[in-house]
C-alpha cells in the first residue's frame, strides 16, 4: 500500500487526520498538504483534514474541539443539547476544562469555557464514539448539576428545564442527581426542585 494510501486509509478510519497522526505510520507530514492540494482531503482547520465525501455530522464540532482540546468535555448548555434534555440551541460550543489548563484560540466553532477544579470536572465524564473520535461528555446527571452550580451563567429556568426533562425521559436517576449534586456542592439548592417534581 502506498503512502497516499494508507493515508486515505487512516483518514476514513479516524475522520479526520493530523499532521502527527501521518507522522505516526512514518509518512511526511507534507504528503497531507500535497493531498488536500489535489483535492483528496479538505481542510477544515489548521492541521485538521478530511475526505471529501466524508459524512457531515452535526457532531463536526465536537470532533473538531475533542481533537484540538483533548482536555475539553462537553459540558452545560452543549451537553444539555447532545443528551435532548432541553429546548435550549447553543450558539456555542461549551466545554469544561480543569484549572490551568491551556485555553487555545479556535476561529470555528466559537468556544464558551467554562474552568472546574479536578474534582467537579473529572466526576461524570463519558466518551462517545463519534466518527471514530472519542468525545468527552458529561453524564445527563452531571450536566443538571452543573446547571446548577452554573446557574447564573445558564440562568435557574434553563437548569430547572434540564432537571424535569431528565427525570421525565430516565436519562439520569435519583441516586446519580444526588451524586452529581454533592459533587457540585449544589445538593442543597437543587433539592426542593427534585422533591417538587417527583
Amino acid at each position: 500500500m502506498n503512502k497516499t494510501d494508507q493515508i486515505l486509509k487512516l483518514t476514513k478510519e479516524k475522520g479526520i487526520v493530523r499532521p502527527k497522526d501521518v507522522e505516526e505510520l512514518g509518512i511526511n507530514r507534507h504528503i497531507l498538504y500535497s493531498l488536500y492540494k489535489k483535492g483528496l482531503l479538505i481542510k477544515i482547520d489548521r492541521g485538521m483534514y478530511m475526505l471529501p465525501d466524508a459524512p457531515i455530522t452535526e457532531y463536526q464540532n465536537l470532533i473538531k474541539v475533542a481533537k484540538k482540546i483533548p482536555a475539553a468535555v462537553v459540558c452545560l448548555i452543549s451537553a444539555l443539547s447532545f443528551h435532548e434534555i432541553t429546548t435550549q440551541i447553543p450558539n456555542e460550543l461549551w466545554i469544561a476544562v480543569p484549572r490551568d489548563t491551556w485555553r487555545p484560540k479556535i476561529d470555528y466553532p466559537p468556544l464558551h469555557y467554562t474552568v472546574m477544579n479536578k474534582k467537579a470536572y473529572s466526576f461524570g465524564i463519558q466518551e462517545v464514539n463519534i466518527n471514530g473520535v472519542l468525545v468527552k461528555i458529561y453524564t445527563p446527571a452531571k450536566t443538571v448539576a452543573d446547571c446548577f452550580k452554573f446557574r447564573n451563567k445558564v440562568g435557574l429556568d434553563v437548569a430547572i428545564e434540564a432537571l424535569r426533562e431528565v427525570m421525565r425521559t430516565r436519562k439520569a436517576t435519583m441516586d446519580e442527581l444526588v451524586g452529581a449534586a454533592k459533587v457540585n456542592r449544589v445538593l442543597k439548592i437543587m433539592r426542593p426542585y427534585m422533591e417538587a417534581i417527583v
